[in-house]
């Protein structure tokens, strides 16, 4: 057992460094990358599994040094030629109950690569939020998703906020690369007709919509929570993680701190194509509905191909939904 567990700990600590040397910010070509990373990879086998002897672990320990404390001056930036579709850093003025947000995303979509980008100003009242709705979007089956919210106001249209990792304009998101330092982190705010209709309607993402149980107070919390962290990027930029600093987890850290509760593990936070069965678990979604029907029924693709580019989109892709 012994043995096993530092066969264990001994290829964590390999990988991880490897990795970190190809995911890296050293200006060299990614075949150079992977070569350096590779070489280390067979020299941290052959001191930690192969050899073992005292000269051959302290080596491995000074290059295992070397590579945490370069990887710690790695610093997220805000100032890279970022992706067309998160370009903008939005920002918010709180004034009492008024909030204006500036850089939200509406954009005119002929295909998914095809659009006009656009950027609004809207201005909100707090005290008109009425809900929170939480959608859920799979881009291929499986346990694995995307999750965003909207807010819903007696007085304006529903305003959708995505956590997003912030690609540059050459890069494609890439799950293992968002582990080590990759990609920056930005809430996208936007229209529904844009942050949910790309999905449905140009990305033919499977897209299912929500109402979370919560009261006015809650939702408006947690909307002031989000724009203080819109606001906290715009000044210093972190990097998005795909363990500790993505949608899932922040939803829920968010959630639980306005409820007053302690965030426990649960393994769909992490598998986040089954946070509807969390949410029905833990009683934030109102209904009576077994759960497979109301998911079934909580399905928005077909509603937002046909609502496409209409004025009423947020009306007409919760018009079938139950509980809204």
């Amino acid at each position: 057992m012994f043995r096993a567990g530092r066969w264990i700990a001994s290829i964590l600590v390999i990988g991880w460094a490897s990795l970190a040397i190809f995911y890296s910010n050293l200006p060299w070509p990614a075949a150079a990358r992977a070569v350096f990373a590779a070489a280390f990879a067979v020299f941290g086998c052959w001191a930690l599994l192969i050899n073992r002897r005292r000269g051959a672990l302290r080596a491995f320990a000074a290059a295992f040094l070397g590579v945490v404390i370069w990887w710690n001056t790695i610093r997220p930036s805000a100032d890279r030629e970022w992706r067309a579709d998160v370009a903008v850093m939005p920002r918010a003025v709180i004034d009492g109950d008024r909030v204006t947000i500036t850089g939200v995303r509406n954009f005119h979509y002929r295909d998914v690569n095809d659009f006009d980008p656009r950027y609004e100003t809207r201005e909100l009242s707090l005290s008109s939020v009425t809900g929170v709705d939480f959608y859920v979007s799979y881009w291929m089956p499986g346990p694995i998703g995307h999750t965003f919210l909207s807010f819903d106001f007696k007085d304006a249209p529903p305003l959708s906020i995505s956590i997003e990792a912030r690609p540059e304009a050459h890069e494609g998101y890439a799950p293992v690369a968002s582990l080590f330092k990759q990609f920056e982190l930005i809430y996208v705010v936007g229209d529904e007709r844009d942050l949910v209709g790309v999905r449905t309607n140009y990305r033919h993402e499977d897209v299912y919509l929500y109402r979370i149980h919560t009261s006015q107070r809650g939702a408006r919390e947690l909307l002031l929570t989000y724009l203080r962290r819109i606001n906290e990027l715009a000044q210093k930029p972190e990097f998005y993680h795909l363990l500790s600093n993505n949608c899932t987890i922040n939803i829920v850290r968010y959630s639980n701190q306005i409820a007053g509760q302690r965030t426990r593990f649960d393994i769909r936070h992490y598998l986040n194509g089954l946070i509807e069965g969390y949410l029905y678990d833990t009683d934030r979604l109102r209904t009576t509905l077994p759960l497979a029907e109301f998911r079934r029924r909580s399905n928005i693709n077909a509603a937002a191909q046909a609502a496409d580019a209409h004025e009423d989109f947020p009306e007409r892709i919760r018009a079938a939904v139950p509980g809204l």
